[in-house]
């Protein structure tokens, strides 16, 4: 087996971790929107781990996707996502009890840094797996709506799960479109091997 077929098959097997990953995190994402339109919006305790979980399970997510792809030191940009992460999971889960502003303000700083550490990412891999531009608009838009939370958690109104809910909604569509389109560039790259 020659460099090229050697490469040619690491890029496929990325691929297909990426479209995998990216289609769980699209569910993860759905099932957390309808939990906080849902039970989160009727229970106050379910909202507060709903809060909690979702900067924790960006951590989690961006550990594994790091890992499966050359480790946390060749990956800075999750590794500084995962800590980013953990560390907005934790300020949520401190700041919950005494102002929902805050925690507007918390899940704000975390949306723009972790918004621009998924489009960094999502840069670094159009070389070697393509299709990332969903991600990488992602990323912008997180940025974008991360300054949105900050100044919305200054203001006197009292926000609720229900207004962090469509950023999750977003992302879960961005995930689902760079799913869909790997396994479009998938099926398309088979058809020209086919054809060879």
């Amino acid at each position: 087996m020659n460099h090229s077929t050697v490469q040619q098959s690491n890029q496929r097997g990325a691929s297909h971790w990426l479209k995998s990953y990216y289609f769980v995190r699209a569910g993860v994402a759905v099932a957390w929107v309808a939990g906080a339109f849902t039970i989160g919006k009727a229970m106050p305790p379910v909202a507060v781990a709903l809060l909690v979980a979702y900067p924790a399970w960006d951590a989690a997510a961006n550990f594994v996707d790091a890992q499966r792809n050359g480790g946390l030191v060749n990956n800075p940009s999750q590794s500084l996502n995962v800590v980013i992460s953990v560390i907005a999971s934790v300020a949520v889960a401190l700041t919950i009890g005494t102002s929902m502003n805050t925690v507007l303000g918390v899940f704000g700083a975390w949306a723009v840094l972790a918004g621009l550490f998924q489009l960094i990412t999502g840069v670094r891999r159009w070389r070697t797996t393509g299709a990332q531009w969903a991600m990488i608009l992602a990323g912008a838009q997180s940025t974008i709506v991360g300054a949105v939370f900050i100044k919305q958690a200054n203001e006197p109104t009292i926000p609720g799960i229900t207004d962090i809910a469509p950023y999750a909604a977003f992302g879960a569509f961005y995930f689902l479109v760079s799913a869909i389109w790997l396994t479009v560039s998938e099926a398309r790259a088979r058809k020209r091997l086919q054809s060879a």
